[in-house]
């Protein structure tokens, strides 16, 4: 069975505890990359971030994406979508088919 794990504010990842999911707190910026890389170094299977955090740890995003796991999945947190999941989206899609085949941009 695939482990797990959710990255963000408190309040945007405490009801994933009630599905099972590990929990992986982070209220501030300078911590996002010490949090995300702990919840790495677990081995799980699947790591979703909240959107927020997503710019702040990029690069290890990037470097993972080229593994097969961990599969790390972006979501909105209770401030909102600010558009990362929809941007990894995207071009995850382009790289499978070559081209932009859900937004046509």
């Amino acid at each position: 069975m695939v482990k797990i794990a959710v990255v963000g504010d408190m309040e945007s990842i405490k009801g994933f505890a009630a599905v099972g999911l590990d929990l992986y707190p982070c209220e501030k910026a300078d911590q996002a990359e010490n949090v995300f890389m702990r919840a790495v170094n677990a081995g799980y299977g699947v790591i979703y971030v909240t959107e927020w955090i997503v710019p702040l740890v990029q690069k290890q995003i990037e470097k993972l994406n080229r593994r097969l796991t961990p599969s790390v999945v972006p979501i909105p947190g209770v401030a909102g979508n600010n558009g990362a999941g929809t941007a990894t989206l995207k071009a995850a899609v382009e790289k499978a088919v070559g081209s932009d085949i859900i937004f046509n941009k």
